[in-house]
């Protein structure tokens, strides 16, 4: 899974659109995701709990300036497809306090840690807290009883 990303050379350059059209060149990338701030994890039960978010459909952990946040890809359901807000006169505060000045438009999703598979969570805990003690993270699987016939 990879974190959605335009192509950069086909819209002009933040410095060439005219004051106020910005959100008319995007392609409302501020509105196809969510992150989340989450503690940074300290123990393996805590990378644990990374491990357990990423193996859930379109979501991803970064680090960015030491904050550890999770990430979940899908878009704003009142996103048009004009990539415009639906609901710009009633949208939520969150959407009022963004402003253009610091987008992402020009953002290229360069992160210190990008994690969006259980083993980079595993690998990266065991390099930060060494390995394991007495267990691996990975269990055998229950056996399954299969019905006489």
């Amino acid at each position: 899974m990879s974190f959605y990303a335009p192509k950069i050379s086909s819209r002009p350059k933040r410095s060439e659109i005219p004051s106020g059209e910005l959100c008319s060149h995007c392609n409302g990338k501020c509105c196809r995701y969510i992150a989340l701030p989450i503690d940074k994890p300290t123990t393996y039960e805590e990378f644990d709990y990374v491990r357990w978010y990423i193996l859930h459909d379109k979501t991803a952990v970064f680090v960015e300036n030491g904050d550890w946040f999770l990430l979940v890809n899908t878009p704003c359901k009142e996103l048009g497809p004009d990539n415009r807000c639906m609901i710009y006169e009633k949208r939520p505060q969150i959407c009022r306090e963004y402003s253009t000045e610091k987008c992402e438009y020009d953002d290229l999703f360069v992160f210190e840690q990008y994690f969006e598979t259980p083993d980079q969570v595993e690998e990266y805990a065991e390099a930060v807290l060494g390995p394991r003690p007495g267990a691996d993270f990975r269990t055998p699987r229950p056996a399954v009883k299969l019905p006489l016939v």
